[in-house]
């Protein structure tokens, strides 16, 4: 399993941030086959959200695996850590190795299509600590990932997460900024995403 640096990474010139984007981490040949391993070999989870007091199906699966049975919670749910498989531990060694992180969880979303979701919100949940660093891996259909500021509303900036890609925030990105995959109407395959964190 190589990593393949075909396009050079980009830096993201935006405040308050420190992003970069790898848009070929993996090549195709590479990502295809991953995607699959994932697809069929992740116990994925469709959990209920509660969102202004009412009950709703998540809009995407998910799956948590990490260290020492450490929970992970957000939007009211908190998910139970699966142990470390191989295929998951080789992904991590090859991320840390870029983002000189040793990461302790992933959690991975699967996007069934188009109607599938994340809407806005931080990857500031107090037991990933202060400026966190968070590394997204994205295999599948490209999606949208779009950015705003949260103190200056003509700070934007969109994404086009590609098939095969790394993200990698860094520093003050999670306190700063807010983020979403957002529905579209286009008609489009499924998307798997990993984003690997320290969970403290």
């Amino acid at each position: 399993m190589n990593s393949l640096f075909s396009t050079e990474p980009i830096v993201l010139n935006l405040a308050d941030a420190d992003i970069i984007y790898y848009p070929s981490f993996f090549g195709t040949e590479v990502s295809d086959s991953l995607y699959n391993e994932l697809l069929h070999g992740i116990p994925w989870q469709h959990d209920t959200i509660r969102v202004y007091g009412k009950e709703h199906p998540q809009p995407r699966l998910t799956a948590l695996f990490g260290n020492d049975g450490k929970p992970y919670s957000y939007s009211n749910i908190t998910m139970q850590p699966h142990a470390w498989n191989l295929l998951l531990q080789k992904l991590k060694y090859q991320v840390e190795t870029v983002a000189e992180t040793q990461f302790t969880s992933v959690l991975l979303n699967y996007y069934r299509d188009g109607k599938d979701s994340n809407g806005w919100h931080a990857d500031n949940e107090k037991e990933l600590g202060q400026n966190p660093v968070i590394a997204s891996l994205s295999f599948g259909a490209e999606r949208m990932f779009q950015m705003k500021h949260n103190t200056n509303a003509e700070l934007k900036q969109n994404i086009l997460l590609q098939h095969g890609s790394l993200l990698l925030m860094k520093g003050t990105t999670q306190h700063c900024w807010k983020h979403q995959i957002p529905k579209t109407s286009k008609p489009m395959g499924g998307r798997i995403n990993l984003t690997f964190r320290v969970i403290q």
